[in-house]
């Protein structure tokens, strides 16, 4: 059986909001952008994270540079996936439905999220006919 990719804490995740942002990064450029004053102690835990994500699978380091640059390694829309199906198995026995409906309730759509959700369900619906 497949080993379930392990999860990313909130902290770590806020360093892969600013990798997929900026495709990659140092660790100066990170602590730069999470810590504007920070100092040592934020560098190290910045770097720290890094290392952590890239023992999980979720980043590369490219050590032919000096600085060492940082790219995720995963996507955000996978990311999302991943948590996505990991609540439905938690919550719904599998099942994406009831979690689906549930957000889009849950929340006001403007008019272009529902035309865009209208178009890939259109677009769905045309895939399994």
């Amino acid at each position: 059986m497949a080993r379930t990719p392990q999860d990313v804490t909130e902290t770590e995740l806020s360093i892969l909001n600013q990798l997929w942002d900026l495709e990659s990064a140092t660790v100066r450029q990170l602590v730069d952008i999470l810590h504007p004053d920070g100092g040592s102690s934020e560098y190290a835990t910045v770097q720290k994270l890094l290392e952590r994500l890239q023992s999980k699978k979720y980043v590369t380091r490219n050590r032919d540079v000096w600085p060492h640059v940082f790219e995720a390694t995963v996507g955000r829309d996978e990311l999302i996936g991943r948590r996505l199906q990991n609540t439905a198995d938690q919550l719904c026995n599998g099942s994406l439905q009831p979690l689906i409906t549930n957000l889009v309730r849950s929340k006001k759509l403007s008019t272009d999220e529902l035309q865009s959700l209208r178009e890939y369900l259109d677009e769905l619906d045309d895939q399994n006919t």
